[in-house]
């Protein structure tokens, strides 16, 4: 039984991605924690689409796992299809993406959360952040009692005064059999946190045996898949039987049907004030918007394999349960589709950003940190990474240690969380590959080589798994020596055959191993096949994945490389927090407003603030020198 009265040294308010991040790392890092959540059968549910990953998505998971979090390891645990995304281009925008059972992860994360050591679970609404001046000091309940803590991290998602719409159908609640968490608001404005409302929705789920799938193209999912996590010891792989999605259309009539419905939708009649997501609109939305397309690409999704729910992915929608009707079977293999669930929209409240730090602290409340969608963002995987920091952070806190900032060449985390300090979000916020300027550095494949050592060296990453860690890098180390002492040459057995038979140049001299890599035509595979390189000592497929990678990109990573190195020295000089930008001179207004009220932390954050010029930046170095306050490093 759990004794309010105690002390904890972490409180997670929430049970969702983040907050299931954010109390396993508080947890395993040494801290006595605490998960607060109104459902505890919703603890890891997958509240929207039945999938993790996809672009710029998979590589937030792999820097999840890397570091040592959960989102990775039950992916790999109830995956029914993976699928690499821009598999044929280039390694800095591949993405992997999984449809998951979606029954059998919320299982599956809830059994891993109860054996986590130094973790509590409670079913109950937390009402009001306690504070003393300005520090934590407790979480109230709904029942009256109190947490006494000195550090909380708030991972509320979509359930902040939520209210769901279908038509001129309005519920409060997150979600569909869900209430929504109505006193947390006022704490949070109280504290001087700027809420908005945000927006986000979801499709229709169909029963499966009212499809008729023979008319809609098959997706299969990937031949050969590779896992999620980095530190996979489940035996055989994969680990579930693994199926098809389906591929179908709307169409010209789909789309007549809902123009002639705008005026029943919520988002065009003013009901719903919230803003929803640019880059993943609604189906009304996308008709309004691109009325030069004659059909809009849906896929059809399983919700699980002992489920008989498909997923509509493409045709979120919050319009009326008739109207969503008349759409969907208008739609090529969706003629006598059944509902199983109409879609509808969801309205939050969400804060703004920039009064946080880059621990996702609050700048005003110590021991306050948030993480997920009450931050402005979209996705499990952003959420998931955020309430991962916002964890880690509070716990390294309570433990008197320096906190963990991931910059933005350190990650895709780093890139989101830069991101949404400094600009804010008027949108829900999605991550994508081309927000990451070092996106070649930050590949999904080397996550692991990037932040596996901070993982293990904060306490989150498992000394086994380390040790994997530390045993794969090795190996790259070493193939990449072997390739940079060994040479071919045109007397090597069939090797020119090859070559001519494959339409390339044949060798004239010798040529060092890695080398010949470099050359397009060639891959690592090669080497093996023509006996270059010895099959009775061939090593895993992520190791030379990840030499090839290295050896074929090498000018192009040393470029970043360097052109990072200069970066560096601006992002480390720190601006003292009682900065008065009203006092350094030759700022404009609009540049000291911008400054004032985010109040970057470094320097490079400064710079990358809208509007900041770089003479203005200039200026700010100059005052901190004349200051005396030039070496102030992070």
């Amino acid at each position: 039984m759990l004794n309010t009265a105690d002390h904890f040294d972490v409180v997670v308010i929430g049970g969702g991605h983040a907050g299931c991040e954010a109390a396993h790392a508080a947890a395993k890092m040494g801290c006595s924690t605490v998960m607060v959540t109104m459902n505890l059968e919703r603890i890891g549910f997958m509240s929207c689409n039945p999938a993790m990953g996809g672009l710029a998505k998979g590589q937030l998971i792999k820097e999840i796992d890397a570091l040592g979090g959960l989102m990775g390891r039950n992916t790999d645990k109830t995956a029914i299809q993976y699928r690499r995304l821009n598999s044929s281009k280039g390694p800095a925008v591949r993405s992997s993406r999984a449809q998951c059972d979606k029954a059998l992860y919320a299982l599956r994360m809830q059994e891993d959360l109860a054996q986590v050591k130094n973790l509590r679970i409670l079913q109950g609404e937390a009402t009001d952040i306690l504070v003393d001046g300005a520090k934590v000091v407790g979480v109230a309940l709904g029942d009256g009692s109190v947490l006494r803590t000195s550090h909380v991290v708030i991972t509320s998602g979509t359930f902040l005064r939520a209210v769901m719409h279908t038509g001129e159908e309005k519920t409060d609640g997150g979600r569909v059999g869900d209430l929504a968490a109505q006193g947390l608001s006022d704490s949070l404005r109280r504290f001087g946190f700027k809420l908005s409302r945000l927006k986000t929705g979801t499709p229709p789920r169909l029963h499966r045996r009212s499809i008729d799938f023979s008319v809609t193209t098959p997706q299969p999912g990937d031949s050969v898949p590779v896992p999620f996590s980095f530190y996979f010891r489940g035996g055989r792989f994969p680990l579930l039987p693994q199926i098809d999605c389906h591929i179908t259309y709307t169409n010209e009539k789909t789309h007549d049907v809902i123009e002639k419905n705008f005026g029943r939708s919520p988002m065009f009649t003013g009901v719903i004030q919230g803003i929803g997501p640019r880059y993943c609109p609604s189906i009304e939305d996308k008709v309004k918007r691109f009325r030069e397309r004659d059909r809009h690409q849906i896929f059809l999704e399983p919700e699980g394999l002992t489920t008989d729910e498909i997923y509509v992915n493409g045709i979120s929608t919050s319009l009326p349960r008739d109207v969503q009707e008349d759409f969907v079977h208008s739609i090529v293999g969706l003629e006598h589709a059944e509902f199983i669930r109409y879609g509808y929209a969801v309205e939050y409240d969400a804060i703004d950003a920039r009064q946080l730090k880059s621990t996702l602290e609050s700048k005003e409340v110590s021991g306050l940190y948030l993480g997920g969608q009450v931050n402005g963002t979209s996705g499990y995987e952003e959420a998931g990474a955020q309430g991962l920091m916002a964890g880690i952070n509070a716990a390294l806190s309570s433990l008197g240690r320096d906190p963990l900032v991931l910059n933005r060449w350190d990650g895709y985390i780093g890139v989101m969380i830069d991101d949404l300090i400094l600009k804010g979000t008027d949108e829900p916020y999605r991550m994508f590959t081309s927000r990451a300027e070092y996106r070649l550095l930050l590949r999904e494949d080397n996550a692991d080589l990037r932040l596996s050592e901070i993982g293990h060296s904060i306490g989150l990453l498992s000394d086994e798994d380390y040790g994997l860690f530390v045993s794969k890098k090795a190996n790259i180390e070493g193939l990449k020596v072997q390739l940079e002492e060994g040479s071919f040459g045109p007397s090597s057995t069939g090797l020119n055959e090859w070559l001519v038979a494959s339409g390339f140049s044949p060798l004239r001299d010798r040529v060092i191993g890695s080398h010949f890599l470099r050359r397009p035509e060639c891959s690592i595979e090669d080497l093996y096949t023509h006996g270059l390189l010895d099959r009775s000592k061939r090593l895993p497929s992520d190791v030379l994945e990840q030499v090839e990678i290295q050896i074929k990109y090498e000018g192009y990573i040393q470029r970043d490389l360097d052109t990072l190195q200069g970066m560096r020295k601006n992002e480390a000089l720190r601006l003292p927090v009682d900065l008065d930008f009203d006092s350094v001179p030759g700022l404009s207004s609009e540049i000291r407003s911008r400054l004032n009220q985010t109040r970057p932390e470094t320097l490079g954050q400064a710079s990358r603030l809208q509007g900041v010029t770089p003479a203005a930046v200039a200026n700010l170095m100059i005052h901190m020198k004349m200051k005396g306050r030039p070496d102030s490093h992070a």
